[in-house]
């Protein structure tokens, strides 16, 4: 094929969305085995079930530890694109309207059970990047390349959510680990 790619842009991006769901399968089956402690995956900090309340996305997937209550999905934006905001839970529609007008960001999917405190990554994708809407992600506001510090995110950059990594020895010695170090 002559003058571009064989796919279009919205497959491109579709390649550049990150799945956690064999993550979340190992943890629940090593939950179920009781190798992991319910306390251990049950744990939501404060700030995030209150993020769950006033900026979650219902559904209508029942959470896998208690079976009670649907979980809601948590939408957080990071990068330089969104400044000060960055971190920020919010709802999918505010993300569409700022990927309209910023440069690119990452948004990262937690899923919640506000009943039982179960929380995990489930998901994570680039948005914006609308050409000329400002700092990208690998420029400063100066439009000039980002200095990067040496842990390999940019100076003053937050980190994205951190997920536990769960380290399980079964009964034949077998390694098995669950969770994301981001």
């Amino acid at each position: 094929m002559r003058g571009g790619s064989a796919y279009p842009s919205a497959m491109s991006a579709q390649h550049r969305v990150v799945d956690y769901s064999l993550r979340r399968r190992a943890v629940l089956r090593d939950h179920g085995r009781g190798l992991v402690a319910t306390g251990e995956i049950c744990d939501a900090s404060p700030y995030l079930r209150s993020a769950a309340r006033f900026h979650g996305e219902p559904t209508e997937v029942r959470c896998p530890v208690c079976r009670r209550e649907h979980l809601t999905y948590v939408h957080f934006g990071y990068g330089d694109a969104l400044r000060q905001s960055s971190g920020q839970a919010r709802r999918p529609a505010e993300l569409s309207e700022l990927a309209a007008t910023v440069g690119e960001f990452l948004v990262y999917v937690v899923e919640v059970c506000r009943r039982c405190s179960w929380n995990h990554l489930r998901e994570h994708y680039p948005l914006g990047g609308r050409p000329g809407a400002g700092p990208g992600a690998g420029e400063s506001p100066g439009g000039e390349p980002a200095v990067r510090a040496g842990n390999g995110r940019r100076r003053g950059e937050r980190p994205g959510p951190s997920v536990r990594t769960y380290r399980v020895v079964g009964r034949d010695s077998a390694i098995a680990t669950a969770g994301c170090d981001e």
